[in-house]
């Protein structure tokens, strides 16, 4: 239990430090972990909505921090290079973001082709019908991400670095509101970068 605490700790500091230097890209975070609290909630009673809320509000929001807020120069204060943080990303870094990110928008025509997604789901009528598959196709989509990348952590890194990464992004949400609360009053006064980084 040791390892397992002390792996997760690591976990979160990295991708603290290494990832979430912008104050936007930590308001858009507090913004994402809002919302995958509000799919949390809906999980159980309304697969298909919580799917779609949390693919098009949580993810857009939160990889738009990544892709187009966050320095991909020289990271001075941690004194590594972006090439050096990609490689030692535990989890999806930008590359592997690229093609998760690829797969969830291009896999609603699927159901174009396949609307029973072979045999899976109930063929749509409607467009309504059709939302409500996407939303239940973006949940397999989502769990698939999750599974295939800590199958790939127990091969590479062992079972307690792929159980710890699986327990961080499902507790990203409350994780990420305790540590960015206050990003947009940050943004508001002007700060753009966190200090706080090089205090560390």
């Amino acid at each position: 239990m040791n390892a397992f605490l002390e792996t997760l700790r690591i976990q979160r500091w990295d991708d603290h430090r290494y990832y979430h230097h912008s104050r936007v890209n930590q308001s858009l975070h507090l913004i994402s972990a809002i919302s995958f609290l509000v799919a949390y909630a809906m999980v159980f009673s309304d697969p298909a909505t919580a799917a779609l809320i949390a693919w098009l509000v949580s993810m857009v929001t939160r990889q738009a921090g990544h892709f187009f807020f966050e320095p991909k120069g020289y990271d001075e204060i941690n004194q590594a290079t972006h090439e050096h943080k990609e490689a030692i990303k535990v989890g999806y870094n930008l590359q592997r973001k690229v093609v998760l990110m690829a797969i969830w928008a291009l896999s609603p025509l699927l159901l174009v082709q396949e609307p029973a997604l072979f045999g899976l789901l109930e063929p749509h009528q409607d467009w309504q019908g059709f939302v409500h598959n996407v939303g239940l196709l973006w949940f397999m989509v989502g769990v698939a991400g999750l599974v295939f990348r800590m199958l790939q952590l127990f091969v590479t890194q062992g079972v307690v670095a792929g159980l710890a990464w699986v327990t961080k992004i499902l507790t990203d949400p409350f994780h990420d509101i305790k540590l960015y609360h206050k990003a947009p009053l940050h943004l508001l006064r002007g700060e753009w970068m966190d200090p706080g980084h090089r205090a560390h």
